[in-house]
């Protein structure tokens, strides 16, 4: 009988442990989901701002082609004739 005693004794602390593992994880893991949505979050936050980045910078780039600026009057004037091909389309459309 003194085996057997043992052996469930054994098994108990077993056991006990297993669980206090199982607490701890199931804690970790809970923080590292809390984490994950936080990171999300800011990736999505940032990814907004690149986007109002690169449209400020295009609006910049314009802006500095219609001062005068050398630099990107080619793309301006491309920019504006294809502004002008959805006009004259939107009008045709308009006309049918």
């Amino acid at each position: 009988m003194n085996g057997l005693n043992e052996i469930i004794d054994s098994l108990e602390v077993k056991f006990s442990k297993l669980s206090q593992k199982l607490d701890n994880l199931e804690a970790l893991n809970k923080e590292l989901r809390m984490e994950l949505e936080q990171s999300k979050h800011i990736i999505d936050n940032q990814s907004g701002e690149i986007e109002t980045l690169k449209k400020q910078c295009e609006t910049l780039r314009m802006t500095n082609s219609l001062l005068g600026s050398d630099e990107g009057k080619r793309e301006t004037k491309l920019k504006i004739n294809s502004l002008i091909r959805d006009i004259d389309y939107c009008i045709a459309q308009l006309s049918d």
